[in-house]
């Protein structure tokens, strides 16, 4: 965990452009290019640093369990997509809670620890994610979250900033478990 925490820590030195677009990518170990990309990628990038590919699990898990992922109903896709499927928030979701471990979603700070996973709605059904690190807010004291909402990776206390639909951890797959 420890490793994980310091890999999305670190993604807040880099200078990233918000960026949307559908981009075709290598697989398995593709990435959008290094100074574009949105709040997953900033999560992406931070499992890839330890080691784990989230787009290969992500696409390894959706070909045996496309029916629980909603890619076929809120995307139209016929069948898994390596370019995109890991970088849409709420295949994310399902993915950590079928792979990792899905938390209660809480009021209380301390119930969030560093490595966690966050998802939020952020109005709209405008779903975000970002990740507790092991900084602390010098206001409240709680923990910091590192994401992009659009101006780069920042470690920012946003985690009660907007409502929250999803609390996981996960430290890749058994075999080769991110610490």
């Amino acid at each position: 965990m420890g490793k994980l925490v310091a890999a999305a820590v670190e993604r807040t030195n880099h200078s990233v452009k918000y960026v949307s677009a559908y981009v075709h990518l290598d697989y398995p170990g593709g990435d959008v290019p290094a100074d574009t990309g949105v709040c997953s990628d900033e999560i992406i990038r931070a499992y890839r640093a330890v080691g784990v590919d989230l787009q290969k699990e992500v696409h390894e898990d959706m070909l045996k369990n496309w029916a629980d992922y909603p890619s076929k109903s809120k995307w139209h896709q016929a069948h898994p997509d390596t370019n995109i499927d890991h970088r849409r928030v709420p295949n994310l979701m399902v993915f950590f809670s079928r792979k990792g471990d899905s938390l209660p979603i809480s009021l209380r700070a301390g119930d969030y620890s560093p490595g966690d996973i966050v998802t939020w709605d952020l109005g709209g059904n405008v779903p975000h994610i970002g990740m507790v690190v092991n900084l602390k807010s010098r206001e409240t004291g709680r923990f910091l979250i590192v994401h992009n909402i659009g101006q780069g990776p920042k470690s920012e206390d946003v985690l009660f900033g907007w409502k929250i639909t999803g609390h996981y951890r996960y430290f890749g797959p058994p075999s080769q478990e991110a610490h």
